[in-house]
C-alpha cells in the first residue's frame, strides 16, 4: 500500500492515483449526505479527502465530473443493495420488491438520489448502472416466462424505472407534514397492474401472451443458429407488440 505523507495524502504513482480519486469521489459523497449538494465545493471536499484542490482537476475535468463519479458511487452501491436482496420465488413479488428497495434506498439517500436521478443521463454510462438494469430485465424476464408480463419488456423497464423515480423525487418535493405513505403503495400498485396481468398471460385467446413468454427464455436455446433467433426473435416481437 503506498505511504501516506504526513498531510495524509497519498502520493500518486504506484497506485496512489487511483486510490486518490477514490478518496476524493468518496469524500464528496460523505459531504453530500451530510450536508447537501451547497457543501459539495472544491475546497470543502479537498480538505475532506486531505489533497490540495488543484489534485481534484487531476482526476476530473471540473465539479461536474466529479458529480458525475459520485453518482456512479451511488449506482455502485445501489447494486451491492440489489444483489444482497433474495428475490422472493413468485416474480410478480419479486417486482415489488425491486421497486420498492429502489424506493427505499432514494429515501435514505435523498441527495445522493437526487445527483443519481435528477439529471436524465448522470452517470447511466457506468458499469453499475447497467448491471443494475440488467437485474431489472431479469425481474422482467421472469415474469415474461411464467406469462405474466402485460406488456413489452422494453416499455415494461420504462415504467418501472419511471415510477420508481418518480415516486422518490415527488415525495422528497413534498413538506414532511404532506408525505402520505399511500402515495408510495399506490404509486407501485399502479405500476404493477400496468405491468402485469392477474392470469398467466398464454391463458388468453391471443398470441400476444405467449409470444412474451417465449421471447423471455429465446436466449437460453441452442437450436437455432444466430441468424435464425433473430428472426425468430423478431416475429415474437411482432407478435407481442400486436393488438388484439
Amino acid at each position: 500500500m503506498p505511504r501516506r505523507s504526513k498531510t495524509g495524502a497519498v502520493p500518486e504513482g504506484a497506485g496512489g492515483r487511483e486510490l486518490t480519486r477514490q478518496r476524493v469521489i468518496e469524500a464528496a459523497a460523505g459531504l453530500l449526505a451530510r450536508e447537501g449538494r451547497e457543501a459539495v465545493t472544491t475546497r470543502a471536499v479537498a480538505a475532506a479527502a486531505g489533497v490540495q484542490p488543484p489534485a481534484i482537476y487531476r482526476h476530473f475535468e471540473d465539479m461536474d465530473g466529479l458529480l458525475d463519479a459520485v453518482a456512479e458511487h451511488g449506482y455502485a452501491r445501489f447494486l451491492e443493495a440489489k444483489r444482497a436482496v433474495p428475490a422472493p420465488e413468485d416474480p410478480v413479488d419479486d417486482l415489488r420488491a425491486g421497486w420498492d428497495l429502489a424506493v427505499e434506498f432514494g429515501l435514505a439517500n435523498p441527495a445522493l438520489y437526487a445527483v443519481m436521478y435528477g439529471e436524465p443521463r448522470r452517470g447511466t454510462d457506468s458499469a453499475a448502472f447497467r448491471a443494475g438494469m440488467e437485474i431489472l430485465l431479469g425481474r422482467i424476464r421472469r415474469l415474461a416466462a411464467a406469462g405474466r408480463l402485460r406488456v413489452d419488456e422494453a416499455l415494461a423497464a420504462a415504467l418501472i424505472h419511471a415510477t420508481a423515480r418518480g415516486a422518490v423525487l415527488t415525495w422528497l418535493s413534498l413538506p414532511e407534514d404532506g408525505r402520505d405513505p399511500a402515495l408510495l403503495s399506490t404509486l407501485r400498485e399502479s405500476m404493477v397492474a400496468a405491468v402485469t396481468t392477474d392470469e398467466p398471460a398464454v391463458q388468453d385467446p391471443g398470441p400476444a401472451g405467449a409470444a412474451r413468454a417465449l421471447r423471455a427464455v429465446l436466449p437460453q436455446q441452442t437450436a437455432l443458429s444466430e441468424a435464425e433467433q433473430r428472426l425468430l426473435a423478431e416475429w415474437l416481437d411482432r407478435l407481442a407488440a400486436a393488438r388484439h
